[in-house]
């Protein structure tokens, strides 16, 4: 099993800035994907931003806004969310996707980020 823990949520007001970070833990799995996806009250789980190899993914509403990052030597990814909006209140979820042992995907508890004044 591979155990995923999100920090750096938090209540910011509009125009602010928070950085997400998520560790993991436990075994190897060689990660296919993985990044961030959130969920706001009475809505879908929606991708955020993802690495795949290389290649960085961003929602629409977030480009210009939000940048990942990982750190491969620490087993962490993160994201820097600047100017946020109110319409980026959510629950965040980091996310891995493993293609080896087998295919697997991992989900951490969630940080909630509220943006408010």
């Amino acid at each position: 099993q591979v155990q995923l823990e999100e920090s750096g949520g938090g209540l910011v007001q509009p125009g602010g800035s928070l950085r997400l970070s998520c560790a993991a833990s436990g075994r190897y799995c060689n990660i296919n994907t993985e990044g961030w996806y959130r969920q706001a009250p009475g809505k879908r789980r929606e991708l955020v931003a993802t690495y795949s190899g290389i290649r960085i993914n961003y929602d629409d509403s977030v480009k210009g806004r939000f940048t990942i990052s990982r750190d491969d030597a620490k087993n962490t990814v993160s994201l820097q969310m600047n100017n946020l909006k109110p319409e980026d209140t959510a629950v965040y979820y980091c996310y891995h996707r493993c293609d080896w042992p087998e295919i697997s995907i991992y989900w951490g508890q969630g940080t909630q980020v509220t943006v408010s004044s």
